[in-house]
Parts: C-alpha cells; sequence; structure tokens
C-alpha cells in the first residue's frame, strides 16, 4: 500500500445573501473588484466557457483597474504558449486574475493563488442520440467540482473562497457528475466491444450500463459506414477500423481513402480533427473568432498558401497533427502518391462525407447562413463566413445547439462528386404528394441523399390513381368546405340525413356525416376527380352527381315523396321545408296562409309532423308549434290581440278556421 499526504491550508468560504439574476458576467465583475480590494494574492476566476472568460475581461478592462494586475485567460481554446504564461506565476511585485473554464479545476497549481471566485456555472457535452450530434450545455456546478475549485484557493496557503450562489443553493447541488459513459457517443466503445467477440452491449457488466438510445445510435452509424453488416455482426472493414486508434467515422474514411489515392491527405485530415485547432483568428468569424473552412488548416498544416486577415497559427498543435498524420500513414503501409498540391485539397470535402454521410448538408433558399444536414437537421453559421454561400457542404465539428445546430469546421463538395462517391447513399424516387402551401398535388421525380433534394424535376405521366389519392389527402385536409356547396345540396344532404334518423334498418338510407363522407371520399367522389391536381379546380366538380350516386334507384325516386323540398299551404303557396333541424323539418309561413287548416302538415308517409314556424306579416315568428289544432284552440286569440295591434290593416277573424286563408293583407270579398 503506497500512502501520500496531501498538504492543504484552510480556505475561508463566502456564500451570496440572495441568488444571482440574469448574466453572470456582473456580479463576477463586482466579486474580483472586492476581492483585489479586500484580499491579498492572485485571483482564479471559474467561469463556465470561453464567451463569458471574453466578456468578463471586456468588462475588467473598460472599468480600469491598477497597473499590477494582469489578466490571465485560460482555457483549453488557447494556445500552449497562452496557457503556459496563465499557469506561471505573476511577475515580482505584480498579482495575476486568472479567468478559466473547468480545465483549471484539477492537475494545475497556479502559484500565488489564494482566492478563489466560483460563478457556480459548468460546460459539459451532452451527446444526443436522437440526433448524433454532441450539444454544449450550462449546468450548475456540482458539490464535488464545488469542493475542487474551493481547494484551489488552499494549496500554498490559507485563502479565501468567494461561490456566487446562496448557502441555501449550495444544498440543492448535485453531489456529483453523472458517469460520462451516460452522455457520450459510444461509436468507439461498440465496436470495441464487437472486436472483444460481444454481440451486443449488455452481454458485459457495467458499472454504469450504457444508455440504449446511445447504443443504438452506433449501432445504426457502424452499419452506414460498414463496419457491421445487417445483421449487427463486424465486418472485416470493421475489424480494420478497429485496428487504428481513432473515432470510427475518421477511421472509415481513411480506410475508404487509401484505394482512391487521397490516403495521405485522409491522415492529415484525420489529425486536424483529431487535434486542437491549429489556428484563430483576431476577427469575428465563427466561433471564438474562426473561419470554419477546413481547407484553412490543411494549408497551415502543410506551411502552404498565404494567410492574411489575422490568422494566428498554433505552432505546437501544427507539430502535433503533422506527427499524427505521419504516424497513421506508417500504420497503412504504402499508399498512393499525393496529387499536386491544389488538387487532393478539392477532395476534402469527399473526405469528410466518407467520415460523416449523415453531415452533407445543402444550403437553404434564401440564405441567412442555413443549410439542412442528410440526417434532417438543420444548421447554421454563427457568424458570417465564407462558406455560407456554397451549395453544399460536409460538416466535420458542429454544435446541436437549440434550434439551428451552430457550425465550426467545414469543407465544400461538388454534386458532382456526391454523384460519383456517395452513390450507394443517393436514392432515385417518384413523390406524388400533397403540397399544403401550393395547395395542389406535386407529382415530381427527386434524387435525395437523405433529408436532402439534388434534384427536383416534374413527373411525366403519374399514375392518375396516386394523384387521385393526394388530392383526396389535400380535400381532408382542407375540410368538405372546399367542395362546391349549393344550398340546395346542403338541402339535399339534410333530406337524406332526416329520412336516415327515421329509418334505422341495416339497408336504409346513407350516412352522409362529415366523418362518413371522408372515409368514403374515395369511393363517391375519387371517379369525379380524374384530372384535377390542384384544390381550386375541385369546384368545378359534379358534386350533385357524386352525392346523388350515393342512393339507390329506388332511393332517389322515393326521396321526393319522403321528404319534399315545398309544401303547398291553404293560401296556395308553395313554400320551401327547412332539413337543418335535427328532429324534424321546419315550414316557416305567414300565419294568414294557414287559416281553415285544421291538421299540421306531414311529411315520411304522414309518420313526422312538420315544425310549422307560424310568421307575422312582417316575416317575425310570433308562434312555434307541430300541434295546429291545439294552437287554434288555446293559443291564437292571444297572438291575435296582439297582432291586431301591430298590424290593424290585416285581416285577423275569431274563427281562424273558418277563415278564407290569404296571402294579400285582406282576404278577397
Amino acid at each position: 500500500v503506497l500512502s501520500c499526504e496531501g498538504r492543504s491550508f484552510p480556505v475561508e468560504t463566502t456564500y451570496l445573501d440572495r441568488p444571482v439574476s440574469g448574466p453572470i458576467e456582473p456580479t463576477v465583475v463586482q466579486t474580483i473588484r472586492r476581492a483585489l480590494t479586500q484580499e491579498a494574492g492572485s485571483l482564479l476566476v471559474f467561469l463556465p466557457g470561453m464567451g463569458e472568460i471574453r466578456r468578463v475581461e471586456r468588462r475588467l478592462q473598460e472599468a480600469g483597474f491598477a497597473p499590477d494586475v494582469l489578466l490571465a485567460p485560460l482555457h483549453g481554446d488557447l494556445p500552449q504558449e497562452a496557457q503556459d504564461q496563465a499557469i506561471a506565476p505573476a511577475p515580482p511585485g505584480r498579482r495575476k486574475v486568472v479567468l478559466a473554464t473547468s480545465i483549471a479545476e484539477t492537475s494545475l497549481t497556479i502559484e500565488g493563488i489564494r482566492v478563489v471566485i466560483d460563478s457556480g456555472l459548468l460546460r459539459v457535452p451532452r451527446f444526443d442520440p436522437r440526433t448524433g450530434l454532441t450539444r454544449l450545455e450550462t449546468i450548475r456546478v456540482t458539490q464535488d467540482s464545488a469542493e475542487q475549485r474551493r481547494g484551489r484557493a488552499g494549496r500554498l496557503e490559507p485563502g479565501q473562497c468567494y461561490r456566487l450562489w446562496t448557502s441555501a443553493d449550495h444544498q440543492t447541488l448535485a453531489p456529483r457528475r453523472p458517469p460520462e459513459i451516460l452522455d457520450s457517443d459510444l461509436a468507439s466503445l461498440v465496436l470495441e466491444v464487437a472486436m472483444w467477440g460481444a454481440d451486443e452491449v449488455g452481454e458485459l457488466s457495467w458499472l454504469d450500463a450504457p444508455p440504449s438510445g446511445a447504443v443504438a445510435q452506433a449501432r445504426d452509424l457502424l452499419t452506414c459506414l460498414g463496419a457491421f453488416d445487417k445483421e449487427g455482426r463486424i465486418t472485416s472493414h470493421g475489424k480494420r477500423m478497429a485496428q487504428l486508434a481513432l473515432h470510427p467515422r475518421l477511421a472509415h474514411m481513411i480506410l475508404t481513402a487509401v484505394p482512391l489515392g487521397l490516403g495521405k491527405l485522409a491522415c492529415e485530415v484525420a489529425a486536424l480533427l483529431s487535434e486542437r485547432d491549429v489556428i484563430r483568428t483576431t476577427g469575428q468569424r465563427g466561433p471564438g473568432g474562426r473561419e470554419a473552412d477546413l481547407r484553412l488548416r490543411l494549408d497551415v498544416v502543410r506551411g502552404e498558401g498565404e494567410h492574411g486577415g489575422g490568422i494566428q497559427v498554433d505552432r505546437a498543435a501544427c507539430l502535433r497533427a503533422r506527427r499524427a498524420a505521419e504516424l497513421w500513414q506508417k500504420q497503412l503501409k504504402p499508399t498512393a502518391p499525393r496529387g499536386k498540391a491544389g488538387e487532393d485539397v478539392g477532395r476534402l470535402g469527399v473526405l469528410l462525407a466518407f467520415a460523416y454521410p449523415d453531415r452533407i448538408a445543402q444550403r437553404q433558399s434564401g440564405g441567412d447562413r442555413r443549410f439542412l444536414l442528410a440526417n434532417g437537421r438543420g444548421a447554421s453559421f454563427p457568424q458570417p463566413d465564407p462558406l455560407a454561400s456554397e451549395p453544399y457542404l460536409v460538416i466535420a465539428d458542429l454544435d446541436a445547439g437549440a434550434q439551428w445546430a451552430r457550425i465550426f469546421l467545414a469543407a465544400p463538395i461538388s454534386l458532382e462528386d456526391l454523384d460519383r462517391f456517395c452513390a450507394e447513399q443517393i436514392k432515385d424516387a417518384d413523390f406524388v404528394v400533397w403540397d399544403e402551401r401550393a395547395q395542389a398535388v406535386r407529382a415530381r421525380r427527386q434524387r435525395r441523399l437523405g433529408a436532402l433534394i439534388l434534384r427536383d424535376q416534374s413527373l411525366a405521366n403519374p399514375d392518375p390513381a396516386v394523384i387521385g389519392a393526394a388530392l383526396q389527402q389535400g380535400i381532408r385536409q382542407a375540410g368538405l368546405a372546399c367542395l362546391p356547396w349549393t344550398k340546395e345540396l346542403q338541402q339535399w344532404r339534410a333530406r337524406v340525413a332526416f329520412l336516415r334518423r327515421q329509418d334505422r334498418s341495416a339497408s336504409g338510407w346513407p350516412d352522409l356525416s362529415d366523418e362518413a363522407l371522408m372515409t368514403q371520399l374515395e369511393e363517391w367522389l375519387g371517379p369525379f376527380l380524374a384530372g384535377l391536381m390542384r384544390l381550386d379546380q375541385v369546384k368545378r366538380v359534379d358534386l350533385g352527381g357524386a352525392l346523388h350516386g350515393l342512393l339507390t334507384w329506388e332511393q332517389q325516386r322515393q326521396l321526393d315523396r319522403l321528404a319534399p323540398t315545398h309544401l303547398t299551404v291553404p293560401s296556395g303557396s308553395r313554400l320551401r321545408l327547412d332539413y337543418d333541424a335535427p328532429e324534424r323539418p321546419v315550414l316557416a309561413v305567414r300565419l294568414q296562409e294557414m287559416f281553415g287548416c285544421r291538421e299540421t302538415p306531414r311529411v315520411a308517409d304522414g309518420r313526422v309532423p312538420v315544425m310549422v314556424h307560424l310568421l307575422s306579416p312582417a316575416g317575425r315568428p310570433v308562434q312555434v308549434t307541430q300541434d295546429l289544432a291545439s294552437f287554434w284552440a288555446a293559443a291564437y286569440q292571444d297572438v291575435r290581440k296582439d297582432l291586431r295591434g301591430r298590424y290593424p290593416k290585416h285581416h285577423w277573424p275569431d274563427d281562424p278556421l273558418q277563415a278564407a286563408p290569404t296571402r294579400r293583407t285582406k282576404p278577397r270579398t
């Protein structure tokens, strides 16, 4: 047993009185200025990422502080020299404020640090199996990380820790971060397990079992890359991929590039994507001020081309990339000779397509730096970038983001190269679909790569039945109101519905409800849609003929007898019946035209009395009844008194059953 006693010094911890509301940067700056005034020694400030570091640095510089204070950012994207400068002791007579990400939590001792300011935030990568992308997510620091950060202040002497959250909030922090296996891309792990001979990851015992969703995504990716066959067994190509100490995407890229004479280029690209970025710029292009073009990195590593525009080269990263590329070239044994400068660089997008077939991207119309990926996701450049004008890209590095993924590294690829090198992924298909925006059927022949439409042209002579089905889908979406209904057709439908309610037999009248008509749309309307492709053309359909075809010949003959459209009243007027009421048809008639009518008119072979709306001379209802005899005997006299007062010129007899019905003000004498 080996034991090593660590030496630590006491650290006083200070919490906020109330939680921070809004961005954390103002509180961080205020706490730094306070600590510089009240405490001795240098400061280590923990912030979640580069963006917060830059904003805090800018605020401090704008506010101004003592000349003996040195600002030193510290994050993994900095060149090695800048990181070394941040870690080095402050010059004699000066203090240092180190603005750091969680890179400074462990394994680093920064001499002179006796004050820690902890923002309480942490930025971590989270892999999403649904999209196959990793996003950076800002979370609250965990208790073990907070304690680790606090300990930075007591490495060499007693110190002070300012925690920018309340003591009550501290009790709610998670004890520790979840295991990395739960939030990671598992493609390399699944390939390695297959190399060991396990058919399934679940065959092994794990401290923390890999999530099933991430495992399934990894298997799908490895199948796409040819590492697994359709039965999920590792292939000879997959075994060769596993022998390279690379992510399966990059291993597949290198192995596929060798027969094409692009092995050297593939090794260089793999080295660039495996190392920290070899360039940074002083401008504001891309995340951290970087242009996204991977060809620029390749030129830098090769020492080719002119690089103006404020580009700074990380020479240590370049050296590591060159060495890694040389190592993989040796592993490949003899490869095809490298082409002329510029020729193989033009194939860089092709190599990326081998590694990232799901990230082949097509620029979207309307500009705005947006691209659609083959996997169906959207991606965009966070800053203006020359690559944003390219019609097709392959994206090597991106952050899933919230709605649109942010593109960090990419290279262009031509449509011709897609046709040539990605032929297995490209499918030709005919599409006859309903276009909701155009309100029409679109019959297209498309050449597709995943979600991307590489070519789109009109389809000649599409199947009429398929067009009809697509148009019916549009009618279903728009509803039956889009059909050319007339008042007469609506009443015809209501008459059939009335008779259906009266006759419940299995062989009775058809169901003409919206639901039933929608369900049977193909049978009754389909034959009348021949030759039509647009919703506005449906207005020319013979809707009456289509609906009448739902009745048998006998039903069509009986309809006028059982549910007549009009009734003749005692005055001789032929009045329309309204069948919209749910229970029985309505007859709206002036009261004077019904004088002498002892019984309520009936329909359906006399089985159903109509609902009579008796109207005043002005056409306003004065009584609703389905029993005229009772009305004449009881309610008529009260109605008569009211009408005599309002319409004195009209004839209101004492005995309506003996009076002559009339359409005039006074009956003829």
